[in-house]
């Protein structure tokens, strides 16, 4: 009998197809929303102060914010996966603890990058090459972000608790509300206000204050198992090294791959304000496709998690199919829609004729493979909702890190131009695709899980 527990679902029985999808669609929504974050920065910039300022907001700034954010992002999945398994085996205490350590590693966590990136802001631009007429904005954008940055962490955990529980909701109704308010405030500040590229940064640390403070004060009035105490918020050291095992493995992939992506921020900066101002669009474009299949690797993750905690093995299996063959048939769909709709996307954030045709030049040679990602995020995640992280770390660094950033360094310099940056991904995708098919058909990883839980 399917199991409900107040707003926490139980995956562990039923069907699964329909289950992914319920599951899925307010992840899915939940991401895209969060995604609009720095897209409306973006698109509101662009349109009401200049290229330069859509520059400043999307390029090395944008991308180092991915780097330290998304590192500990991945470092606090594993406190995802381990509460995930824990609710799956009905461990309540061991689920309450978990809850009180992300939460105090998300404080921790906020306060080190915050004062990582207010102090390193500048030095890190001038390493990536960013063009100087965009430098000063990006410093002020950087800054304003990293000042602002504990509530987003706590955000993240938070929806993480959530989503392991099987609450896929709530977090997406708050991340509605604030991505309106982030609109609202973006227009303020921006047009109203003439503030620029500050006034845009500004928009979004406030909507990420208000997003914290409604998953703090959702955990904090729940009812069972995962209710957050404020006064027992504390790091369990034994759990701590647990989350840190899986979550480790993750933060270091997340590291290396925007670490590959800041060679190719770098070599795209060297093309000018142009290219880096189409690069910039196009990343906000290309962003829809990242965040559904994101959602999809989130769904895979929790319903493997809860299933391997409860010993379902033949569901972790199932889920895994399910979630590739819906994923791929998406990623079909959205190859079409983003390659053919390019030239309207790129109109909604700029009218520069030369940043248009720049960026409709890059889209054609990295759109048309998007399938050819599907393996990599749906299984990684999965491995990672069993307690597998190190190996999906190793692969992916091998294949699309170190793979890209040789071919930046040794291919591009024989053809430098952006179509030659931008054949690197898919070239690292169908490698590293069939390196995670051989893995997970013939690596015995799953078995090994199996008999770690079982000593």
């Amino acid at each position: 009998m399917r199991r409900s527990i107040g707003r926490s679902v139980d995956i562990t029985e039923g069907g699964i197809w329909k289950q992914m999808l319920m599951f899925f669609l307010p992840i899915m929504l939940g991401t895209f929303f969060q995604q609009l974050y720095n897209t409306v920065d973006a698109m509101v910039v662009g349109r009401f102060v200049s290229k330069e300022a859509l520059a400043a907001v999307g390029g090395s700034a944008a991308t180092l914010i991915n780097l330290l954010v998304g590192f500990f992002v991945g470092l606090s999945s594993g406190a995802t996966v381990i509460i995930s398994q824990f609710f799956g085996a009905r461990a309540n205490e061991n689920v309450s603890r978990s809850v009180h350590t992300a939460m105090a590693l998300s404080l921790v966590g906020g306060a080190a990058l915050m004062a990582l990136g207010i102090v390193f802001a500048e030095p890190l631009l001038e390493m990536m090459n960013t063009p100087c007429e965009t430098m000063a904005d990006s410093i002020i954008y950087m800054r304003i972000y990293f000042a602002g940055i504990i509530p987003a962490l706590i955000y993240n955990v938070g929806s993480g608790i959530l989503r392991a529980v099987g609450d896929s909701r709530r977090p997406l109704m708050f991340l509605i509300a604030c991505c309106a308010l982030n609109i609202v405030l973006d227009l303020l500040f921006v047009i109203a206000f003439d503030m620029g590229v500050a006034g845009a940064a500004i928009a979004t640390v406030l909507s990420m204050l208000i997003s914290a403070a409604l998953v703090t004060f959702s955990l904090t009035c729940a009812q069972y198992s995962y209710k957050l105490f404020i006064r027992k918020i504390r790091l369990d050291m034994p759990l701590l090294r647990r989350v840190l095992r899986i979550g480790m493995p993750a933060g270091v992939q997340s590291v290396m791959y925007s670490v590959s992506n800041m060679l190719i921020q770098t070599s795209i900066n060297g093309f000018g304000t142009d290219a880096v101002a189409a690069w910039t669009t196009f990343g906000k474009i290309d962003g829809i496709f990242w965040m559904i299949l994101s959602a999809f690797g989130i769904a895979a993750t929790t319903f493997v998690g809860q299933n391997f905690g409860a010993g379902k093995i033949d569901r972790v299996h199932k889920s895994v199919w399910a979630a590739i063959i819906m994923s791929t048939l998406f990623a079909v769909v959205m190859s079409v829609v983003v390659h053919f709709g390019g030239g309207f996307f790129y109109s909604l954030f700029t009218d520069d004729a030369a940043v248009v045709t720049m960026g409709l030049r890059m889209m054609k040679y990295i759109t048309p493979y998007y399938f050819t990602y599907v393996a990599i995020e749906i299984l990684s995640g999965a491995m990672r909702g069993a307690g597998e992280a190190l190996k999906p770390m190793i692969l992916t660094c091998f294949g699309i890190c170190v793979l890209r950033v040789s071919w930046v360094l040794v291919a591009v310099p024989f053809n430098p131009s952006v179509e030659m940056v931008a054949l690197s991904y898919p070239i690292t995708w169908v490698v590293t695709s069939v390196l995670f098919i051989i893995y997970y058909l013939r690596g015995n990883w799953l078995k090994r899980q199996i008999r770690d839980r079982s000593s």
